[in-house]
């Protein structure tokens, strides 16, 4: 009876042994992933600061510190599955069951949420490649106007009425950025048929020259006035292109005040700026006459008074 009492008691402190060393183990992996987590992410931490500190652009700073968070989520997340893998072997659990149906249940997450996926990549190297800021004024497919914000998942665009976009990351597939570096104020000017063209391209220059001088439109031009010249011969008028390189976002500002001063300038130099109009042709006989046009006038009698 003794020699029983004394067994039981050495598999009870063998088993007591082996639920230690596991307990143990399963510290140990735990607390060596939060170790790692917390290192990674001071790593990444570091990085971004000294990154950010040669950076003077405050929305690049932005797109930095978003890329820090998502590098750090996706950091927390494969060290997280790493360690409970690790912890769910030492408890004696199989992972390869586990693994066969995370993978199926992927998989089938994977055809519903694909669209989803597709965003967040998408918007991961939209971010990447600084492609789109916060205040750039951008056309995303049939959609256009100021960026509010962008994340991994949609851009949020405001347009000029006021109403704001939400466009997905995953249909984005051509990104037209018209605020990036510089910008173009391009300006077709129509002229009467009778006006001369070089007289009217000197005007366009001085009108140019004068906004370049003036305190509040000079700091927004970057260059001189490029004629490219005279563009189509249209119904109506004779027509011209020229172009202001402006700094970034200010290019529609200083077209509409282009065309104001132009306007002006066209009005003090006796300059036609014509509107449609429609010729009539009656036709030609094959004698050379041309037929007049029958005017028919309509006679109409007062209404007799009562004195009448």
């Amino acid at each position: 009876m003794q020699e029983d009492l004394i067994a039981a008691a050495g598999a009870l402190w063998s088993s007591l042994g082996d639920y230690t060393a596991i307990a143990v183990r399963i510290t140990v992996i735990a607390l060596v992933a939060w170790i790692v987590v917390g290192l990674l992410h001071r790593a990444i931490r570091l990085f971004r600061e000294r990154l950010t500190a040669r950076i003077d652009d405050r929305e690049a700073v932005k797109r930095a510190q978003t890329l820090g968070r998502v590098c750090r989520y996706i950091v927390s997340v494969v060290v997280t599955l790493v360690a409970s893998m690790l912890i769910l072997s030492e408890l004696g659990v199989s992972v390869a069951p586990i693994l066969g149906a995370a993978g199926v249940v992927g998989l089938a997450v994977g055809f519903g949420a694909q669209s989803l996926v597709k965003d967040y990549f998408t918007g991961f190297f939209i971010l990447l490649e600084n492609q789109i800021r916060q205040g750039d004024v951008v056309q995303l497919g049939s959609h256009a106007g100021v960026v509010e914000e962008v994340t991994l998942r949609f851009v949020q665009l405001r347009d000029y009425s006021g109403n704001v976009h939400f466009i997905p990351n995953g249909t984005i597939s051509v990104v037209t950025n018209m605020t990036r570096g510089y910008a173009n104020a391009v300006m077709d000017i129509g002229v009467a048929y009778r006006e001369d063209v070089d007289q009217v391209m000197a005007v366009m220059h001085e009108v140019a020259k004068q906004m370049r001088q003036d305190e509040t439109y000079g700091p927004r031009i970057l260059g001189e006035l490029e004629m490219a010249g005279v563009e189509q011969w249209a119904d109506s008028a004779v027509v011209i292109r020229c172009r202001l390189r402006c700094a970034p976002i200010e290019q529609w500002g200083v077209r509409r005040e282009y065309l104001r001063r132009l306007k002006k300038a066209f009005d003090e130099a006796g300059i036609e700026i014509p509107y449609p109009h429609l010729t009539v042709y009656a036709g030609q006989a094959k004698d050379g006459s041309a037929p007049a046009f029958a005017v028919q006038a309509q006679v109409v009698s007062a209404p007799a008074t009562a004195g009448g």
